[in-house]
């Protein structure tokens, strides 16, 4: 299949490359010119634009940071909609607001171009090994023609309803996987603050009701002061923004996440907006002046 990928970042990469490693044929675009060779040594070819990308494609699949990103790359200036044929594909896997999912749905729909709105979970390890979690907004005939093409990246594909649908249960998963950092950060704060091993009691506790695929991610990388992005605050930011805003929309009271939103605020005042989403625990440090790490 002809495929074009926009957008090679942190995740976009690794997800572009399983691709090729499938045998997909892909044409890339990304203003990082590091990245785009990078999947030219792969087997990629490069694009000058959007427009050359979407001219060259049955499938476009887009995967950059935020709402004004998709929209540019898609509906702007030598975008997509500009060198798509009638019946062209978008797979939109960036996390976005699920109204403007839909807003740029009824653009592309105007000109004959389908699209799919597909947020995925996992952050950089998953898109390199190919397990991401993958939540589908669109209709379901189209859901059902691409499923394959999707599981190349994912360990999970699943269908949510129509379109924005996706990153609804996207920004859902952002809102759970905030609150349980902060949970687990805050428990570990106290076991270090009681004088015991924060390391002996996650290992206590993890196999209980306690545990869960966030602990199990990221108290090993409180616990080894390893705040490397696997995925960054800025970008945990930009989620829990677009999910207070939608939330809003619909009178959905989010008390817990509009304070995750305030204390993530308060760590990018202080300058972690670029590491690891683990970082939350430094705001319990800062308030409880400790340090969490094994020992008493």
């Amino acid at each position: 299949m002809k495929i074009g990928f926009i957008g090679l970042g942190i995740m976009g990469r690794p997800m572009a490359k399983n691709l090729v490693k499938a045998g997909h044929e892909l044409v890339v675009f990304d203003y990082n010119k590091e990245a785009v060779a990078d999947l030219v040594s792969c087997g990629a070819e490069k694009a000058a634009n959007g427009k050359e990308v979407a001219s060259k494609s049955e499938v476009v699949i887009t995967m950059v940071p935020n709402s004004p990103h998709v929209r540019a790359a898609v509906l702007g200036e030598n975008g997509v909609a500009e060198g798509a044929k009638s019946g062209t594909v978008v797979i939109d896997m960036s996390s976005i607001d699920p109204t403007e999912s839909r807003a740029i749905g009824a653009e592309l729909e105007k000109l004959g171009i389908d699209m799919l709105d597909a947020p995925v979970s996992g952050g950089e390890p998953k898109a390199i090994d190919g397990t991401l979690s993958v939540m589908v907004g669109g209709r379901k005939e189209l859901f059902d023609k691409y499923y394959d093409l999707l599981m190349v990246m994912a360990g999970s594909v699943v269908y949510v309803g129509e379109l924005g649908s996706g990153n609804v249960a996207k920004l859902a998963n952002q809102m759970v996987v905030a609150i349980n950092i902060a949970a687990v950060s805050e428990a570990l704060t106290f076991a270090k603050k009681a004088g015991t091993d924060p390391e002996l009691v996650y290992q206590a506790i993890r196999g209980g009701l306690a545990g869960s695929t966030v602990m199990e991610a990221k108290a090993p990388m409180i616990l080894n002061r390893n705040f490397n992005p696997g995925f960054r605050m800025e970008l945990h930011i930009k989620d829990l923004n677009n999910a207070l805003n939608a939330a809003h929309a619909v009178s959905s009271p989010a008390p817990l996440t509009g304070q995750l939103m305030e204390i993530m605020q308060g760590l990018k005042a202080d300058g972690f907006e670029k590491e690891d989403h683990s970082s939350i625990v430094k705001y319990y440090e800062k308030v409880a002046n400790t340090i969490v790490k094994p020992g008493n």
